[in-house]
Parts: structure tokens; sequence; C-alpha cells
């Protein structure tokens, strides 16, 4: 059975390039003892494979060169060679980038599609809930009453932060994005204030829309994000540093926020996570998750590209800012 895959082709230097992406097809191998064929029926590009697209080492291995990508996906088995999987199975996997895939089924879980859209798995009810969730919850230790800032707000992470916050108890929370649209679509999803970040100094519009500081800052932008919240931060603040959006395409070294000397003064705890250290928590989650998006409490955004052809693009959008919500692609 041959296999349509997205592969890397070079290597971006800045901003990824549509040239730095080939299609290929590929004659897949015969199963082996343990594995399962999945038919991918939708995917995600998310900002962290930006970082995977550099030769450098980092918490997950570079993407190879001439090898296909690979990022959360889910489909259904159209073949098995594992007792836990039958033919006809939705599962969720790390295949994506390609139309259809081997997988190993200790990396494959099965997913209830009359419960959720086989997308929701990798949004609200996926790695990108979990992201949320844990960051919040463990990383930045939120507690009932905080004040919370999220930058990249309408992102799929940073939208469900608000929510989860605001779901929680947080007293105030404060989103940043980068268009009217955007900043519309945050208080329809109940966040108490919003902001372009276009519009202006940072540290003037966060100031203004939390006039009494905040207490909890969840950080997907970085940079001139993360100098504005050090500056409104109060005593003890907490914040999850999750992603760096604003630099992961530049080509020279970012400067640190100019104001690092508060960090010391407010005893400000900074702390950087991934997700795949809080698996602990995904129980806990998708039980609340579940419940949430049950009740009308939570909603997901998305915004979806049909084609595995057009995956590159979507990528490229995706660091744009191009999305409100998940991106994924429609295989």
């Amino acid at each position: 059975m041959q296999s349509k895959e997205i592969h890397l082709a070079s290597r971006p230097h800045g901003e990824p390039v549509p040239d730095n992406f080939r299609s290929v097809t590929t004659e897949l191998p015969p199963l082996e003892d343990g594995q399962i064929l999945v038919r991918n029926n939708v995917m995600s590009v998310d900002p962290y494979m930006r970082g995977r697209m550099n030769d450098v080492k980092s918490y997950v291995p570079p993407f190879a060169l001439d090898r296909p990508l690979d990022g959360g996906a889910v489909g259904e088995v159209v073949e098995s060679r594992n007792d836990k999987f039958v033919v006809g199975d939705a599962v969720s996997h790390g295949k994506g980038w390609r139309d259809i895939a081997v997988v190993d089924g200790k990396g494959a879980r099965k997913v209830d599609l009359s419960q959720a859209s086989a997308s929701a798995y990798l949004g609200a009810l996926g790695m990108t809930g979990l992201t949320a969730y844990s960051g919040l919850t463990s990383v930045a230790s939120f507690k009932p009453g905080d004040v919370v800032f999220v930058s990249g707000a309408a992102g799929a992470v940073g939208s469900l932060v608000g929510q989860i916050a605001k779901a929680l108890g947080a007293s105030r929370v404060i989103g940043s994005a980068g268009s009217p649209e955007k900043v519309k679509r945050l208080l329809e999803l109940g966040f108490d204030a919003a902001f372009d970040y276009h519009d202006g100094s940072l540290k003037k519009q966060l100031a203004e829309a939390a006039p009494d500081g905040i207490d909890v800052y969840f950080d997907n932008v970085g940079g001139d994000h993360l100098e504005a919240a050090i500056a409104s931060a109060n005593k003890y603040a907490r914040f999850a540093l999750c992603g760096a959006i604003s630099q992961y395409n530049s080509t020279e070294p970012t400067p640190a926020p100019r104001n690092l000397a508060l960090v010391i003064g407010k005893e400000l705890t900074l702390k950087g996570f991934i997700v795949g250290s809080y698996s602990h928590l995904a129980g806990e989650f998708s039980e609340k998750m579940a419940q949430w998006l049950s009740d009308g409490v939570v909603e997901w955004d998305e915004t979806v590209v049909d084609g595995l052809e057009n995956a590159p693009q979507a990528f490229i959008d995706l660091l744009r800012g191009a999305n409100t919500g998940k991106m994924v692609v429609s295989i």
C-alpha cells in the first residue's frame, strides 16, 4: 500500500517557505506484530514544530531531512496486528503529515467519535487542552481569585487557558491577540478584557486592562509580551512559559526582557514547561474538560484547511497568526 507524505526538504532560515517541504509517495512495508495501519482523517499543525525544523538539540529530536514530518493525527484503523485494536477503531496518534500511517500500537489511543469530532481530540480534548490545563493549574499554581493574563489568547492553547481560568474562579482574565476580530472573539468567550497588540504600547494596554496587576501570566508569545507581563506582575506572581512564537522565525538572538531585574524584587516565579511532563494530569483533565464542553462552559474554535497537500501552507499561515483556535488539516 502507498502513502502520500509531506517531507522536510530543507531547513528553514527564518520564516518557512513552501520549498522547505516536499510531497512524496511512499510504498509502505507490511505490518509487524504490535502495529496498526491508520488512514488519517485530520492532522494538527502546531507552533512547536518550527523548532523541530532546526538541526539543534532540544527536548525532542529535530525532524530529519527527506523524511516525513510528524505530529498529532486522528484516523481509522484499516489493518491491525495488535490485539488492542480492530479494523474500524478511531485512534489518535503521532504520525500526522501523511494520509496513511504505520503506527506502533503503544503510540495510539482509541477515541470516541460519538462523543466529539475527530479534531476535538487534537484540540480541546487532546494535547492542546492538556497543555492549557496543566500550564495554568500546575505550572502557574492558579488559585481562585487570581487575575490572569494570556498572550496569544485567540490561539488553540490560549483560548482554552482563559476559559479554564474563568471556570476555576479567576477574578479577571485578560487576553492579547493580533486583530480586532480575534479581540471580539475573546470577549465572546468570556474574557473580561482583550486588546490587539498592534494598537500601541503593550505595557500600557496591559496596565489599563489590569489596573490591579496580574497574578498569573500564561505566555505563548515571549518577547515584548513577557516584558509587559513582568511590569504588571503583582508580588509573587507565577508565570507559565509555554511558547515564544514571536521569536520562532528569528535569525538573530532575541534580546531578553529589559526589565528582568523586577523579577527579583517582586519575587516572581517563571517556569517553562512541556506538556509531556504533565501526562499524569491527563485523566483529571479529560474528565473536567468533557464536563465543561458538555455544559457549554468552554467552547473551542478551529481553523480547518482541506487537503494534505495544503498542510505546509497551513503551518506557514499558523506562524503568521492566520488561525483562530486550533489549526487543523482535513486529509
